[in-house]
């Protein structure tokens, strides 16, 4: 139940979400876009949402962020676009492997694309990707409809000017067939919230790595990818150094100690590089 009193409002066009939020703004409230809207319906039963933070606008309607198609040499992902949908949707493995393992399915069928990766919960397991494939993102705002690269965009999390929201996500194919690792590790079950993931592609000799649950945001980092990526040294002595160079605090948390995690990442990291590049250089 919940035990707070609410605005909603429902837009229709892109245009009409960004004037509605311009205008509520000036009559002194706060509003928030909502899609999926799992999270603010759980902060709100939970009264974890600010005071002043009580209007929503729902843009599941405009037709743009609820497409999920192929278009010429790109893959287009509306923000409305729901996990579950993206889970049974074939042109994108490693996406849809990913969305697959968050939460349970009745959940997926309401948390969309947009919600999960800019949402305030830390995993945003579906994020990993998207930053894997240098994809694009067409943001919408009181400037207009851009197309911003996610890696321009995205420190810790994804960061959008007020009054701005996701409308879709372009991601080149040249990423989508390549060789892929999806694992999420848990201490008990398939389902809940990961004690990491890791997410990977392989683009010729070269493997990229998006992480989860390690840190308190994802990320990809170039540093440990440099190191992993190494033909110089033996594959234990770059997964230590790799480890050494992530770039925040492993998590200490009810899921797993540092140290667990650590002795776990280290296991993962190599089945993954295996996997991927074969990668047997002298241990």
């Amino acid at each position: 139940m919940i035990a707070v009193d609410f605005e909603y409002y429902q837009a229709f066009s892109i245009t009409e979400a960004v004037e509605m939020f311009q205008r509520l703004r000036n009559e002194g409230k706060s509003p928030i876009f909502y899609s999926g809207g799992t999270e603010i319906i759980t902060m709100m039963r939970t009264n974890q949402l600010y005071t002043e933070t009580r209007v929503v606008i729902d843009i599941k309607t405009i037709p743009e962020c609820t497409v999920l198609e192929s278009q010429g040499d790109r893959l287009v992902i509306g923000a409305a676009v729901p996990l579950s949908q993206l889970e049974e949707w074939s042109e994108f493995p490693l996406l849809g492997k990913n969305c697959s393992r968050i939460a349970d399915h009745t959940s997926r069928e309401k948390i969309t694309i947009g919600g999960n990766i800019c949402g305030n919960i830390k995993y945003k397991e579906a994020i990993l990707p998207l930053l894997l494939t240098d994809c694009d993102l067409v943001v919408a705002g009181e400037s207009g409809v851009k197309q911003i690269p996610i890696n321009q965009t995205f420190d810790q999390q994804v960061n959008l000017d007020p009054g701005s929201f996701i409308v879709q996500i372009l991601v080149d194919k040249q990423w989508i067939d390549l060789p892929f690792v999806s694992k999420k590790m848990t201490r008990i079950g398939r389902i809940g919230y990961p004690l990491f993931t890791v997410s990977g592609i392989q683009k010729e000799d070269q493997v990229r790595l998006a992480f989860s649950g390690l840190c308190e945001f994802p990320f990809r980092s170039s540093d440990v990818e440099e190191t992993l990526n190494r033909s110089d040294q033996s594959l234990e002595k770059r997964i230590n150094e790799a480890i050494g160079q992530l770039p925040a605090p492993l998590l200490d948390d009810i899921y797993g100690s540092a140290a667990y995690r650590a002795f776990v990442l280290r296991q993962v990291l190599e089945e993954s590089l295996l996997e991927l590049k074969g990668d047997g250089n002298g241990r």
